[in-house]
């Protein structure tokens, strides 16, 4: 179940961009309702800011961690159907809402042309603070900047059309996860097998986890329970915002 968005008329989704700081954070967040949108017909792209070099466990030689990383996330995205995975190198726990990091994500913007763009909050959620990793932040306030004003603003990155011939781009709707203030929630039950095989191509990362299903259980278990779901769902959660 996916609560509408309130849009003067209604919204037709072809492209969604999804952009976040590390591999594994969209599986996490948002792999269940990503496997929707797929079977929906929605074309997804990911944009991985960092490799996520700096994650990981001591039985990985760190030298093999960013190729390992990509790897993992090009794997499951596959699980989802996602084929389109790009990279954009940034020094994992570095990550800075810099012009530079602003105008790397417009330029994805632009060469996407998304309706629709899901990224992580900019805002710190004391009540679970893993959720807020400042790489998480960073990347959240840069890809808001990105899609408001720099993508849409032919003014702005002035290099992106006179050198790349890339034309500003409106994004019609935003998706934030991790977000202190939920007010979207997806049902999520039918996919969740996928979101979990999606998290267990990231071996580095949840291999040395003892229970990955009860933790997901947990998560979405309450999400559903906010969103007044029955008993037994699981949910997805996210603030949505409407721009024109």
């Amino acid at each position: 179940m996916t609560q509408p968005v309130d849009h003067p008329e209604a919204l037709v989704v072809e492209r969604a961009l999804v952009v976040t700081a590390h591999p594994d954070d969209v599986d996490f967040g948002a792999a269940g309702t990503i496997a929707q949108w797929v079977e929906a017909g929605i074309a997804v792209t990911y944009c991985l800011v960092t490799d996520g070099d700096a994650g990981g466990f001591d039985d990985t030689p760190r030298a093999d961690m960013p190729a390992l990383r990509r790897a993992e996330q090009v794997a499951a995205a596959g699980v989802l159907g996602v084929s389109d995975v790009r990279f954009l190198g940034y020094p994992d726990g570095r990550v800075y809402a810099t012009h530079e990091l602003r105008r790397d994500i417009s330029r994805i913007i632009r060469q996407v042309r998304p309706q629709r763009l899901l990224t992580q909050s900019p805002e710190r959620v004391w009540a679970r603070l893993g959720a807020s990793h400042p790489d998480h932040r960073a990347t959240g306030e840069a890809t808001v900047n990105a899609v408001y004003p720099d993508a849409r603003n032919p003014f702005a990155h002035p290099e992106l059309l006179a050198a790349e011939s890339l034309e500003p781009w409106t994004v019609r709707e935003l998706w934030l996860m991790g977000s202190p203030t939920p007010d979207q929630y997806v049902d999520v039950t039918d996919t969740f097998d996928r979101k979990l095989a999606a998290l267990r191509e990231h071996v580095s990362q949840t291999s040395h986890m003892d229970d990955l299903e009860g933790l997901l259980r947990g998560w979405l278990t309450r999400n559903a329970g906010d969103a007044g779901l029955p008993g037994g769902r699981l949910a997805e959660a996210f603030q949505l915002v409407s721009l024109r």
